[in-house]
């Protein structure tokens, strides 16, 4: 991908440039109504969304997918849609024979693990390409005789002796506060100052909103710059949405796999009770963030929701979670490293947490927080 549109994905924020793809009725400058994929299907929503794997999903579910499509080939949206990232953008086109070609190798990518694996993904787009349009076939002398890549599995290997998951996800109750102390804590509000990826994007005023026992908002404003609009990510136990001005969507719900990672981001923000969130805790081998070595515990969720946490075995601190939901295309990711902690009235909280995902990173840096303030049950619904 060129590095320009690298760091557009970067730092425009979430579902805006890669979720481009005309609607199948009004022209674009009309804003469209906010997507209902309970009773409406990507095919039927878009046009010529015609592959029998995404066709099906549900409209976040198929916007997520062509994330992964972007990452998985270093692709940027205009290599399959022209004048994509601008304002003559133009989704519907057929003639490329890029389009044609990813069309077709999505339908044979699933055929494979249908034909080969009994239908669970064990090949993806990224099993071939590792971010190139073009897969490498040869490996490359120096390649044999250095260190191998270093890439995580999905479902992480299984560690052999170390402490349990039980045991590592004690220890961290205990640094956070104690179950005791956690328990107490109802709801908190988090300010600082979101800094755009790279130097992009510029900086905005970062708002947590949190409460007990699975509410969360997310809020990023340009006091300075109101016309770029305020983006939010909100879940209020129930259901989830996302506001970004900038994107195709100015605001659409969550209906598929990113309402169950916006379910455990919320309830992680309550870290007393982490071991009912997930099932089937298990422990992986060892994995190394800035040359060192973090323990690792994964678990499992409802709809295929697969979540990697990394925890320091000296301070017993989360420093990084990676989360997963299913798409025919290869799983969604999205990742929060956690640094900084700090004491807050006995109970211990990141000041900083940088954010990645497909098509957009930042940090925020955390000033302020408040615990067991009252917050208006408004910031957790449909953003206005």
């Amino acid at each position: 991908m060129k590095l320009w549109s690298r760091l557009l994905l970067a730092v425009a924020g979430s579902a805006v440039l890669w979720m481009g793809f005309t609607l199948a009725a009004p022209a674009p400058q009309v804003q469209m109504p906010t997507p209902t994929p309970s009773n409406i299907k990507a095919g039927q929503f878009f046009k010529n969304v015609t592959t029998s794997t995404l066709k099906d999903l549900s409209v976040d579910d198929f916007l997520g997918a062509m994330g992964v499509i972007t990452g998985d080939l270093g692709f940027d949206c205009a290599d399959c849609h022209p004048g994509a990232g601008g304002d003559k953008a133009d989704f519907v086109i057929d003639t490329l024979q890029t389009k044609k070609t990813a069309r077709k190798m999505i339908e044979m990518v699933a055929n494979i693990n249908k034909t080969n694996f009994s239908g669970v993904q064990m090949v993806t787009c990224y099993t071939c390409h590792h971010g190139r349009d073009i897969p490498v076939t040869s490996i490359a002398l120096d390649r044999v005789y250095s260190g191998p890549i270093q890439e995580d599995d999905d479902v992480v290997p299984k560690a052999v002796g170390g402490p349990t998951a039980d045991e590592i996800l004690n220890k961290y109750i205990q640094v956070m506060g104690g179950a005791q102390r956690l328990n107490t804590l109802t709801s908190f509000v988090a300010t600082g100052k979101s800094l755009g990826y790279g130097g992009f994007g510029g900086d905005g005023d970062f708002t947590i909103y949190a409460k007990s026992p699975n509410q969360r908002s997310t809020q990023i404003t340009f006091k300075d710059h109101p016309e770029r609009g305020d983006s939010t990510w909100a879940f209020d136990g129930r259901t989830g949405w996302i506001k970004t001005p900038r994107g195709l969507f100015s605001k659409y719900e969550l209906i598929g796999g990113e309402l169950d990672g916006a379910r455990l981001e919320a309830q992680l923000a309550f870290p007393g009770n982490i071991k009912q969130y997930l099932t089937n805790w298990r422990t992986g081998l060892r994995r190394a963030i800035d040359d060192k070595d973090y323990l690792i515990v994964q678990g499992n969720g409802p709809k295929g929701l697969l979540a990697t946490f990394y925890f320091d075995e000296e301070t017993g601190y989360l420093r990084r979670l990676v989360r997963y939901t299913p798409s025919p295309v290869g799983r969604v990711s999205v990742q929060v490293d956690y640094k900084d902690y700090r004491d807050v009235g006995g109970i211990k909280f990141p000041y900083e947490l940088q954010f990645s995902w497909l098509d957009g990173r930042y940090t925020a840096k955390i000033s302020d927080i408040k615990t067991n303030v009252a917050i208006d049950a408004a910031k957790f619904g449909q953003p206005k």
